[in-house]
């Protein structure tokens, strides 16, 4: 739409992965609302599946098209002249408009919004035809089968923007400021408490969207004010802070701009999603996170519900919507325990007795569902709550479409996720889960946002099979839920022996995007390689995974032979028969073997040397000894050449072992090496290297190889990708652009998945940017698809393939013959010669090649 000038105004925090369909099931709003109003709004007409099977269509209709309707057969007749029949009624009109939420109230989601009928001429005194989409909407699936949708679209917003984010020390000024700001034509004012600041210290992705954070405040206000050109924007901005500076309730209001708001609304967007990151059986509940009040009554009903979290002994969590008067409220429970299930319940009657007394929406938002519609008779009265059983019965008389949902509701306190006071099982694993309290609740922590549902056109590279397959069993949700099933109701001696779970951890890639994108922290990759090892402990190793997971023997062997492995590889009919017989996938190629001495090599180069830098180990990995070996000479070459005085370090990370479950095997090398990592730690030297899989472990997995925590963490900081390296001693000008040439080259970068999710793509573009006529674009790509041994086997080749094509292969085949394509993981340089006959370049070769 955005070439067109338009979009859609109701821009929900799931709006990379949710569905139109859902959005008029629920009605929702989003952080747009104060501005653009709600779906509701939005929605022209409706065509639809009538539960009888005849098709109807839904639109705003003058009187005599209203009668029509009428004297139709069937189930649409019937709907008509029910609706007629029931509204016509002045006293239950009365009724209606007396107990229903408050008309100022634009988020109102509780029960069917016959209300939203009586607002125009048929039924009411306003000019306007009546449309039952108004009350299909927000209908939550329980009247009809929609099939098509036509909305109204909104003029793109104004370009020009800026957001004051104010931080207070008390929610209560918080609060007190949120009406006076309002006053300023905002077109967001979203609120952030401590408890979800305080998750996203946890968070990898999100630590980085928390920039503005200044202090420790209770709460903050992020209020973004838009104009259409540059001057009106500051007259705005001025008075907002005007207002701000006068009610003096705020102790620091940073403003942002550009990209920064971006950060900032990510940040907000993520709220749901990080309160998974509580560790522990208690987690912020939903149950009363919906509840939305005129804007008058905010503080006084947030001040009454404050009391009763008090009572409860409860601190809560307060976040969202604050200028639309709905906050996402949740108490924070072990619904695993009858006593927190009881307050589950006790909890969400007395706010809604509260909301009710304000005369507010008990669902602003979110829908009633099973949670909250059993407190519809509450909220809006047992007489129109009787309306509304008749209602559905005029759409639905055999109740089949989405049953137990707003009348004749399910309780809320059955059919609960865990078994209640249940004895936990106890898991014994290799890794060590202690972080998240075991692996069990490491899988727990997965409570549904779904964000690892969004698409591949979206930012971010979590999940690629699911970006290929579109299944949910190949999302990260579907993978820990899976494993959290298992794992809580088998009763076999190993839980993890499931040929369920064999299959639903079939297609990750152990990509690690879900450790960082996942707001809950749910490390896929990590459950895999605990799950594949507990599961082959019992049913043995496959000799494929044995081949891969020994890869580096087997590449230590064929080096010493280069020159036959390299023939036997290359040639059609030898290296078909070990396809076949190591069951990889035809179609791919074989890497090539070398073997070299890299300490003879440092020596020819450490006699050139003639400043005298700070001393560095750089680490020549199991991938760059065998596979890579011209990489390792061209780190040699730049760091020596730059002043570094290099040692190496030769060693096995363990990533062949970890990503086929050879726990013990990877184990044992981890708490070999971490002695040697420990001294370079000790001594200051920072160990450096090349391919992010492997440098990286030191970093991540070895930290649960080990229970010595502070050697882990100080192996960790001492542990850098050489672009990180690079990157750092760019920014203490050790490194100039005086050290490059000035010929121009474009560059497209792809960098490898677990840089992405352990580091930061910008230190590769700094790096590669430094030579002064470099021009320097990262794809936006997700996984290459290879994944190590993943885009070798026969059976996720054609996966694998798919993954590339989704935005890497198409990116290097557009891009010109003398770009220059960077890739620093070597998995990701072979996959991009299989895709696309383009030889990629590891960024360190580039500024190799660049140094004069």
């Amino acid at each position: 739409l955005e070439p067109y000038g338009l979009f859609f105004g109701p821009n929900t925090s799931t709006a990379n992965r949710c569905m139109i369909g859902g959005m008029v099931g629920n009605n929702s709003s989003g952080t747009t609302s104060i501005q653009y109003g709600v779906t509701r709004d939005k929605v022209v007409s409706l065509k639809a599946l009538l539960s009888d099977g005849s098709e109807a269509e839904f639109n705003s209709l003058s009187e005599p098209d209203f009668n029509a309707k009428m004297k139709l057969n069937g189930i649409e007749s019937s709907i008509y002249n029910g609706i007629f029949k029931e509204l016509s009624n002045k006293t239950l009109q009365e009724n209606i408009i007396s107990e229903f939420p408050k008309p100022e109230i634009h988020r109102r989601n509780t029960g069917y919004a016959v209300d939203e009928l009586l607002k125009n001429s048929l039924f009411g005194e306003e000019d306007s035809q009546i449309n039952l989409c108004k009350l299909l909407t927000g209908s939550e699936g329980t009247l009809a089968f929609t099939t098509e949708i036509t909305l109204q679209l909104d003029d793109s917003p104004p370009t020009y923007a800026a957001m004051v984010v104010t931080h207070y020390n008390t929610l209560e000024n918080c609060l007190s400021d949120v009406a006076p700001v309002m006053k300023h034509d905002l077109h967001l004012c979203e609120m952030m408490d401590k408890v979800i600041l305080d998750c996203t210290k946890n968070n990898r992705e999100q630590l980085k969207n928390r920039f503005f954070v200044e202090g420790d405040p209770a709460a903050l206000l992020m209020l973004e004010v838009k104009a259409n050109n540059e001057v009106d924007l500051e007259k705005q901005l001025n008075k907002l802070q005007a207002t701000i500076e006068r009610s003096g309730l705020s102790y620091a209001n940073p403003v942002l701009r550009g990209a920064e708001i971006g950060m900032a609304i990510e940040l907000r967007k993520a709220g749901l999603g990080l309160l998974g990151n509580m560790v522990g059986d208690r987690k912020a509940v939903a149950c009363i996170e919906d509840t939305a009040v005129a804007l008058d009554d905010l503080k006084d009903f947030i001040g009454e519900f404050s009391k009763i979290m008090e009572r409860y002994g409860q601190d809560a969590v307060y976040y969202a919507h604050a200028g639309a008067g709905e906050l996402h409220l949740r108490p924070i429970l072990n619904l695993k325990k009858s006593a927190d299930v009881g307050m589950f319940r006790s909890i969400t009657t007395d706010v809604a007795k509260l909301t009710k007394k304000y005369r507010g929406s008990f669902s602003g938002e979110h829908g009633d569902g099973i949670v909250r519609a059993e407190f519809i008779p509450l909220m809006i009265g047992q007489e129109n709550y009787e309306l509304l059983k008749r209602i559905k019965s005029y759409f639905d008389p055999h109740n089949i479409f989405n049953p137990g949902k707003i009348v004749d509701a399910y309780p809320m306190d059955e059919s609960l996720r865990y078994e209640i006071d249940r004895k936990e099982p106890e898991i014994p694993t290799l890794l060590d889960f202690s972080d998240s309290e075991g692996i069990l609740k490491a899988a727990e922590k997965c409570n549904g946002s779904g964000d690892c549902r969004k698409t591949h056109n979206m930012s971010g590279g979590m999940c690629p099979s699911y970006h290929a397959t579109k299944n949910e069993k190949d999302t990260t949700r579907g993978r820990a839920n899976a494993l959290r099933e298992f794992l809580t109701i088998s009763e076999q001696k190993n839980k993890f022996d499931q040929n369920e779970l064999k299959a639903v951890f079939d297609l990750c890639l152990s990509c690690k995007a879900c450790a960082s994108e996942c707001p809950s922290n749910v490390d896929v990759a990590t459950l895999k390689a605990e799950f594949l090892y507990q599961y082959q402990e019992t049913n043995g190793y496959p000799l494929r995974s044995k081949l891969f997971a020994y890869n580096t023997k087997l590449n230590r062997l064929g080096s010493s032979m280069a020159k036959l492995t390299n023939t036997i590889y290359d040639s059609s009919v030898l290296g078909g028969i070990l396809k076949k017989y190591a069951g990889v996938a035809e179609k791919r190629t074989f890497p090539k073997v070398s073997r070299f001495n890299f300490d003879h090599y440092l020596r020819s180069f450490k006699s050139q040397n003639a400043e005298n830098k700070r001393r560095v180990v750089l680490y020549i990995d199991e991938f760059t000894r065998y596979l890579d070996i011209d990489l390792g000479k061209d780190a040699i070459e730049v760091l020596t050449r730059l002043g570094y005085q290099v040692d190496l370090f030769y060693g096995e990370s363990g990533r062949t072992y970890i990503s086929k479950g050879f726990l013990k095997q990877a184990k044992k090398l981890a708490l070999a090496n971490i002695p040697k990592l420990k001294e370079f730690a000790n001594n200051g030297y920072p160990v450096i290297g090349l391919e992010p899989s492997a440098i990286l472990t030191f970093r991540d997995e070895y930290k649960r190889f080990s229970d010595d925590t502070e050697t882990t963490n100080a192996i960790a900081v001492n542990t850098y990708l050489i672009e990180e390296f690079l990157s750092q001693e760019i920014q203490k000008k050790e490194i100039t652009p005086q050290h490059f040439t000035k010929e121009a080259k474009t560059i497209k970068i792809h960098n490898h998945c677990h840089q992405k999710a352990l580091s930061n793509q910008k230190v590769t573009f700094d790096v590669l940017n430094l030579p002064e006529n470099y021009t320097v674009s990262i794809i936006s790509s997700g996984c290459c698809g290879m994944a190590g041994s993943f885009g070798y086997e026969k059976e996720h080749y054609e996966v694998s393939m798919q993954i590339g094509e989704l935005k890497l292969f198409p990116s290097v085949r557009k891009a010109t013959e003398d770009t220059i394509i960077a890739a620093n993981g070597t998995s990701c340089r072979h996959q991009i010669y299989d895709g696309t006959k383009r030889q990629a370049l590891h960024p360190i070769s580039i500024l190799k090649n660049a140094l004069v």
